[in-house]
């Protein structure tokens, strides 16, 4: 059946964070029709193969401690290999709960209190959440801004580096600037990290949610010499819209490396459970890779409507989305505070949008929206920042 992602499908009340925390978080309510466009879930039900395996589950009643994972194992190694031509070995893959839990793993198994760890900012936020919770020190190197997009600018950065660094995170593609990066750019990262006896973290959570026209690199296959020091981080999560499930996948070639990581996860304790591993397992399959071509397909129009919309306000600027649902739009050019134009979207607007200063450094003038909910509200939040900035046109 083809997806019907034009569906409104009510979340409120659920305990969904994108919908029931905004009014605390924002100050913008859903009961007076206000729009969520800040956590980056989507407003879409996941493939039906997902669901039948959620219901499988449910009928037999019984939840017991999972095993026989190799169909799990075998449908990341199949996806991997028929989506981004990437070839890996079952026992290369280590399960975590979720992303932000393996970049935690990682910080643990490789770096100690008070190293440095670098990131390119401004970027998802969490990286600096967590370095900082764990007694690390966070590293920021500002992103350049090239015709519109995100560039990386090592020649100004090694500058910057002491040698206190030990592990380099990187998010490709990038979140919030949607970039894709090449197999150029990615080699730059592993030179830099051979050089400097770096780890490389590489945070590959949206390598399939791509706009037409562009191709995610994965990071081990375009730097095949850096294997002895990268873990790459994925997820069905983000892809399927399941990150309730909490679960992801280290892919450590080393093994060297993948045994210390697994230390680390064996020491907290971690294991995936037996909901997540069925979920991600019927997800990546055909039928769900069918779904991802559909909803890409849908996120592009979704993009190509917000942008325009933007365009035609004075001031306003989304940078070009090669990757992710994610719109980082830039306020600078109206010349307002970041509270000001901020208002006008929460109070005005009645949209919740994740403030930019909170992605680090260069975030400052940006609001981030989440463009992955049905067309008419993107059109509806079009609509209503025109009207919030109506004064500029």
């Amino acid at each position: 059946m083809t997806p019907d992602f034009d569906e409104i499908i009510d979340r409120v009340g659920t305990r969904c964070s994108k919908w029931d925390d905004m009014q605390a978080t924002y100050g913008v309510s859903p009961q007076d029709g206000g729009l969520a466009m800040w956590v980056a879930d989507m407003d879409f039900r996941p493939p039906a193969a997902v669901r039948r395996a959620v219901e499988a589950l449910a009928a037999h009643g019984v939840y017991g401690y999972p095993g026989a994972n190799r169909p799990y194992l075998d449908a990341i190694r199949w996806w991997m290999e028929h989506r981004h031509g990437w070839s890996i070995q079952p026992g290369w893959i280590l399960t975590c709960a979720g992303l932000v839990n393996g970049v935690a793993m990682a910080l643990d198994a490789y770096t100690e209190a008070g190293d440095g760890v670098i990131v390119m900012s401004p970027v998802y936020h969490a990286f600096a959440r967590v370095i900082r919770a764990s007694g690390r020190a966070l590293v920021e190197l500002p992103l350049a801004q090239q015709d519109g997009l995100y560039r990386m600018d090592w020649p100004a950065w090694e500058s910057r580096l002491t040698g206190r660094e030990k592990l380099l995170i990187l998010c490709s593609p990038h979140n919030p600037g949607g970039r894709v990066w090449s197999p150029e750019e990615l080699r730059q990262v592993a030179d830099v990290c051979i050089r400097r006896d770096l780890i490389l973290v590489s945070d590959e959570i949206h390598c399939d949610l791509v706009m037409p026209g562009h191709r995610h690199s994965v990071t081990a296959a375009a730097c095949p010499d850096i294997a002895d020091r990268l873990v790459t981080l994925t997820a069905a999560t983000k892809t399927f819209n399941i990150a309730g499930a909490h679960i992801g996948n280290a892919i450590i070639a080393d093994e060297g490396l993948r045994s210390r990581f697994k230390g680390a996860l064996t020491a907290r304790g971690i294991s995936p459970g037996l909901f997540g591993m069925d979920m991600v397992t019927a997800a990546y399959s055909p039928e769900g890779a069918a779904w991802v071509d559909a909803l890409t397909d849908y996120l592009d129009g979704n993009r190509r409507l917000f942008d325009k919309g933007i365009s035609a306000i004075p001031g306003l600027r989304s940078m070009p989305l090669q990757a992710t649902y994610l719109s980082w739009v830039d306020f600078s050019a109206t010349g307002m505070a970041p509270a000001e134009f901020t208002a006008r979207v929460e109070q005005t607007a009645r949209i919740a949008a994740n403030h930019g200063a909170t992605f680090g450094t260069g975030g400052e003038s940006f609001l981030r929206f989440n463009i992955a909910t049905p067309r008419a509200r993107v059109a509806e939040a079009v609509r209503r920042l025109q009207d919030a900035f109506a004064d500029l046109q």
